[in-house]
């Protein structure tokens, strides 16, 4: 009797109501087709209201369901299983029609919340495929500009007579701010560089890949250290000269907050004369034939930071049997696995220890020590590296 009074007032407050006499009916019901709201008396027979509550609760359904037990039990213990069961609120028996109205507008916010929830779940999850789609399609993108970019570092390995010049490259992200590289001044001189655009990421290797362009090899007419003569390219821009040249570009052209760091040598294949240009770049290493190890240069300002900034000349000179590396601060500042530097002399540690390592097996070396020290392959900064031996020019 008191289920019918129930069902009549719930139809008339315009729910769809089904009734059912034990839970084992009521689970049958809720197999066809879960309700928002369940109102089950506590005592039944057979299955009790808390047991028909979690077999409710372990139907599988993307909607929550509100349950609300009818009992005469009070006791803070039968509240407790009730909860324990899954219950989400109590009514004690005589039911007051006021009172459960009012605890269904409770369940019935609550089922409206969970809806809204439930939407809003959805939203973030399609929003979440979106972005995923597009993180993967950026990932695809910057997966093609790192390759383009180490195409930029062209041979591993090149002679010129004399000389032998080999580099190496190693993106701590997919792209990245270093770049090094090389190229032949006329028959009887050969540059090299390696710079750092401050920064990481996109912006920093786009601006790399424009600094190239003034750097190239592969295109001398556009290469801003050559100069005309005669309608061929031989003529050379001392290095401090082309420093201040890129400087004055990248403050007036290029409108970029970015600035970088630079190392650039011009070596006379003839005689082993070096000039040189720091900015801001680790100091150049010179390594003689018997394992001794000069850092060389001052330092210097960056480029691209300061319109009155100077660069010094440096001159030296490359006996036979004699190298000269450039490297990025991604090696000097290298962590091992306890957060320490290798800094500079553990860079000279590293080159006595690799004194009997050449070309391009140096910086192979150089990277895989530096990855042992640190106990695993992943770089925090950009590696870069590029040496130039100079043997003797009969051989």
């Amino acid at each position: 009797m008191q289920r019918r009074i129930l069902a009549v007032s719930l139809k008339r407050w315009g729910f769809l109501v089904a009734e059912a006499g034990t839970g084992e009916e009521a689970v049958e019901i809720c197999r066809e087709g879960l309700p928002d709201i369940v109102i089950s008396d506590w005592m039944m027979p057979g299955m009790s209201g808390p047991d028909f509550c979690r077999a409710f609760r372990a139907m599988q359904k993307d909607t929550y369901g509100y349950f609300i037990l009818l009992t005469s039990k009070a006791d803070k213990v039968d509240v407790a299983e009730g909860l324990d069961s899954g219950a989400d609120d109590f009514l004690t028996k005589p039911v007051n029609t006021g009172e459960l109205r009012a605890r269904l507008t409770a369940g019935e916010r609550i089922l409206d919340m969970q809806g809204e929830l439930r939407e809003k779940n959805r939203m973030i999850e399609e929003t979440l495929i979106e972005l995923q789609q597009l993180y993967d399609s950026i990932d695809s993108d910057l997966l093609e500009a790192k390759r383009l970019q180490q195409s930029l570092v062209r041979e591993r390995q090149v002679e010129f007579g004399p000389a032998r010049v080999s580099q190496i490259l190693r993106s701590a992200g997919r792209v990245g701010g270093d770049l090094v590289g090389y190229y032949p001044i006329g028959e009887d001189k050969v540059a090299i560089f390696s710079l750092d655009v401050s920064g990481h990421g996109i912006s920093s290797a786009l601006m790399t890949a424009r600094l190239a362009g003034f750097l190239s090899a592969a295109v001398p007419n556009q290469n801003i250290g050559l100069v005309s003569r005669g309608g061929k390219l031989h003529a050379v821009v001392p290095p401090d000269d082309i420093a201040a040249r890129l400087n004055a570009i990248a403050l007036q052209e290029m409108e970029s907050a970015h600035y970088f760091t630079l190392a650039l040598a011009e070596l006379n294949l003839r005689d082993g004369r070096l000039r040189l240009v720091q900015a801001g770049h680790p100091h150049p290493v010179i390594q003689r034939a018997d394992g001794q190890v000069d850092l060389i240069g001052q330092g210097g300002f960056p480029v691209g930071l300061l319109e009155e900034a100077r660069f010094e000349l440096i001159e030296d000179r490359l006996a036979p049997g004699d190298r000269l590396l450039l490297i990025s601060d991604g090696v000097t500042e290298c962590t091992d696995a306890q957060g320490d530097m290798l800094g500079e002399d553990g860079l000279i540690r590293m080159l006595h220890e690799l004194r009997g390592v050449e070309g391009s097996s140096l910086l192979e070396s150089i990277v895989w020590t530096l990855a042992q020290r640190r106990s695993e392959r992943n770089f925090d900064d950009d590696v870069s590296g590029i040496v130039l031996e100079f043997t003797d020019q009969s051989s």
